[in-house]
């Protein structure tokens, strides 16, 4: 039986002290790991009676994603460096300064042969996932904004033919790229997703916060939030813009009925027949867009702000984690 977002329920929740950024699940298993905000990585089974953290030390600072590339986990922090991790032991196998800034999000190709890591220095890399060498650099981003503040490069998704990549930073400018090459291949803007406060605050807020390609890599979803009124808040609620990307034309628009807050993560069902994004502000939400029909099916409140989620193979399951907690929803 497919999948049905009317289906959706919460049927295990974790709380935890902490803020969890990012999740990556083993497949066929219910283990995940977690990068938290105090700087360390979590393994765990959600589905055990009494989970028992067990703890993965390194970095100095928010661990902002995890990825699983083979026997290894790797993880990207707030202090720049990108860490490989033997999943069994948990020792480190090797650790590369790979940005000069904050590390925002990595991914990971299908084949799981190239790494793929942005941060606020503006700059993509691509890295050898075995080996941990630097492919290519991709520069494509301006590293201030047009009111002269420093920007920010916040995601990055491949698609599931593992030939592109789109980036995404503050300011709503998005590009494609080819991995093989690491060509510039379209841009598009997302202008709304970014707000300026031109006099009481003089200051800006928003920007580009989750990538998806369609399962056939024609559509990219842009998620983030529309504008603000007061940018002291994310006081606005959650918007989608969807991109035939080859014409640089926007196809679907989405610019919410309910929920404030950053989409903060987006991922299509693999047959296209649902796109998924979780955010929030203070609080959180899920919400399931329908491409075909430019309609809302499903969309639900959170018990958190979700920052990051996994599906199972079958798609009927979602492993969640965001402000002190990791949920378990279901939609069979």
């Amino acid at each position: 039986m497919a999948a049905d977002p009317n289906n959706l329920k919460i049927v295990k929740e974790i709380n935890r002290q902490d803020i969890l950024f990012s999740v990556a699940r083993v497949p066929e298993s219910s283990r995940i790991f977690i990068g938290s905000s105090d700087s360390k990585i979590y393994e765990l089974d959600v589905l055990a009676e009494k989970p028992e953290p067990r703890e993965f030390t390194g970095h100095h600072g928010f661990v902002m994603d995890v990825v699983l590339a083979g026997n290894s986990l790797v993880s990207g922090a707030y202090d720049g460096k990108l860490i490989w991790w033997n999943l069994e032991s948990g020792e480190q196998i090797r650790a590369v300064d790979a940005h000069q800034k904050w590390i925002r999000a990595i991914t990971l190709t299908p084949d799981q042969k190239t790494l793929v890591s942005v941060s606020d220095d503006m700059v993509c890399r691509l890295w050898d996932a075995e080996s941990g060498s630097l492919l290519h650099e991709l520069r494509g981003h301006e590293p201030r904004t047009p009111h002269h503040f420093p920007s920010m490069l916040f995601c990055c998704t491949v698609s599931s033919d593992g030939r592109l990549l789109a980036t995404g930073d503050k300011v709503g400018h998005v590009v494609v790229w080819e991995i093989a090459t690491g060509k510039q291949l379209a841009s598009v803007e997302a202008p709304t997703l970014y707000t300026w406060d031109p006099k009481q605050r003089i200051h800006s807020i928003g920007g580009v916060r989750s990538l998806a390609f369609s399962p056939d890599s024609k559509l990219l979803a842009v998620g983030g939030i529309g504008q603000i009124g007061n940018i002291d808040h994310l006081g606005s609620m959650a918007r989608l813009e969807v991109f035939d990307w080859e014409k640089v034309e926007q196809t679907h628009e989405f610019p919410g009925d309910e929920y404030k807050g950053l989409i903060e993560h987006l991922t299509f069902h693999p047959n296209g027949d649902w796109l998924l994004g979780v955010g929030g502000d203070n609080g959180g939400f899920i919400k399931f867009f329908d491409l075909q029909t430019k309609k809302i099916i499903k969309q639900d409140k959170a018990p958190m702000h979700v920052h990051d989620f996994v599906m199972n193979e079958d798609a009927d399951t979602i492993y969640a984690v965001g402000h002190g907690k990791i949920v378990l929803w279901e939609m069979k």
